[in-house]
């Protein structure tokens, strides 16, 4: 066996391929731009007593920040679509994230918490990475529909009546982004905690 061929065998496997990693990051980009300016439109009319500081929101005021949130929708949506499409098509969702048993995430959650939770194997989600990465698809779509209703109300009457009008739909916009942050916040913990996955997300490996 020639040194070329023991090297190449010696290599660890793909974990995350191209377009994974690809759609990954272009997510990222497309993430901080809606959350930065959905911020600064909240600030125009807040739902609750507070506002978000004005360092942290963008577009520096109502209309800048509609501008970037659309951009950053369009983005988000056409990369969601491609992102999805071939979690389909390439089995990757089925693969990764089913099944997703009750009693695997009372473990793996019970394991995390203790600080016994193995990340050995990249390639493998525990059942609490399962349901987190299945219940942020979810909200991302919510959050979809949600901006459309209140982005077109009346264009897209049929979707702001399933939220229960304009103004409940606000809400549940809010609070599908709050759970995204949430998400982000815990996933960037654990990329500083297991920097291994950030660097399968970045080379694959």
């Amino acid at each position: 066996m020639t040194a070329d061929v023991v090297a190449t065998s010696a290599r660890p496997p793909v974990i995350h391929p191209l377009w994974v990693r690809i759609t990954h990051w272009i997510n990222a980009i497309a993430m901080l731009m809606m959350i930065g300016s959905g911020w600064q439109i909240y600030n125009a009319s807040p739902l609750f007593g507070f506002e978000f500081p004005p360092g942290i929101a963008l577009g520096g005021w109502l209309a800048g920040a509609i501008s970037w949130h659309l951009a950053g929708m369009w983005l988000l949506v056409v990369n969601g679509m491609v992102y999805v499409t071939l979690g389909f098509a390439t089995g990757r969702f089925r693969a990764k994230l089913f099944p997703i048993r009750p009693g695997d995430v009372f473990r793996d959650l019970g394991a995390a918490l203790r600080g016994r939770l193995s990340h050995e194997n990249l390639a493998a989600y525990n059942a609490v990475q399962k349901l987190l990465y299945l219940g942020v698809i979810c909200a991302g779509v919510v959050i979809v529909l949600s901006g459309l209703s209140i982005w077109k109300p009346v264009q897209f009457q049929e979707i702001t009546a399933l939220f229960g009008g304009y103004e409940l739909a606000r809400y549940v916009h809010f609070f599908a982004m709050s759970a995204i942050v949430a998400f982000l916040g815990l996933h960037i913990l654990l990329a500083l905690i297991v920097p291994k996955s950030l660097r399968a997300m970045i080379i694959g490996r």
